[in-house]
C-alpha cells in the first residue's frame, strides 16, 4: 500500500451531550481539526439555526460562550470548522441568491461576529464531507472546483466502499478519493472505538 503523508485527526464535536467540553477535547492534543456540529437549519428563506445537542441554547444566545474555547483550540494550532448540514436537519440551497444569503449570514454571524474565535484564524478554510461511493451524488461538482482545502470522506454506513470482512473495497475507494483536487483527503471512520472495532480490522489499514 502506498504511504501517504498523515494530515492528522479530525473529529466532530457537540452531538453527544455527555462528551467533554470543546476546550477539554482540544487540550488532549489528540486532534488537529475540530468540526462544530451542526448548523443544521438554513436556506430556502429559513432563519439559520445552530444545533449543538444540549451544549448551548441558540434561542437564548448562549452559544457565544464558545468563542473563548475556540480561541483556546486555535492557540494550540487546532483548526476549528463550523459543520453545515448533518444527518438530522432542514437545509437546502434552492438558488444562487439563496446560497449568497446563507454565505452572508455565515460571514456576519460566525466568521466576523458572534463566534469571533473562528475569525482569529489567518484564513478561512473550506471542507466537504462526502460519502465514500465515488463520485459523491451531492458534492461531486463542488469538489471538482478544487476550492476545498479538506475533504473528509465517510467510509462507513456505505456497503460498497466500507470495510466488509476485508479492506479491498475500502482501499480501492480510498485510492480513487486521493485523486480529487483537495489539499488533504481524510478517511472517515466511527469515532467510538467499540463500533470501529466491529467494522474494521485495524491491522489491515496500517
Amino acid at each position: 500500500m502506498e504511504k501517504l503523508k498523515a494530515a492528522g485527526i479530525a473529529i466532530y464535536w457537540a452531538q453527544n451531550s455527555n462528551e467533554v467540553s470543546l476546550a477539554d477535547n482540544c487540550a488532549t492534543r489528540n486532534y488537529q481539526y475540530v468540526n462544530l456540529a451542526f448548523l443544521n437549519k438554513f436556506g430556502n428563506g429559513q432563519t439559520p439555526m445552530l444545533n449543538l445537542a444540549g451544549h448551548s441554547d441558540p434561542s437564548a444566545n448562549t452559544c457565544t460562550r464558545f468563542s473563548s474555547e475556540i480561541k483556546a483550540c486555535q492557540g494550540q494550532g487546532i483548526k476549528v470548522f463550523l459543520s453545515l448540514g448533518g444527518y438530522d436537519g432542514s437545509y437546502t440551497l434552492s438558488t444562487a441568491d439563496d446560497a449568497k444569503q446563507v454565505a452572508n449570514y455565515l460571514w456576519k454571524n460566525y466568521l466576523g461576529g458572534h463566534l469571533n474565535g473562528i475569525s482569529q484564524q489567518k484564513k478561512v478554510y473550506l471542507a466537504a464531507a462526502p460519502q465514500c461511493p465515488f463520485p459523491d451524488t451531492h458534492l461531486d461538482t463542488d469538489i471538482k472546483t478544487g476550492l476545498f482545502d479538506y475533504v473528509w470522506v465517510q467510509f462507513y454506513n456505505n456497503r460498497d466502499c466500507q470495510y466488509a470482512g476485508n479492506a479491498n473495497d475500502l482501499l480501492n475507494s480510498w485510492k480513487t478519493w486521493t485523486t480529487v483536487q483537495a489539499k488533504q483527503v481524510f478517511l472517515g471512520v466511527p469515532s467510538r472505538l467499540q463500533r470501529l472495532l466491529k467494522m474494521v480490522d485495524l491491522s489491515q489499514l496500517m
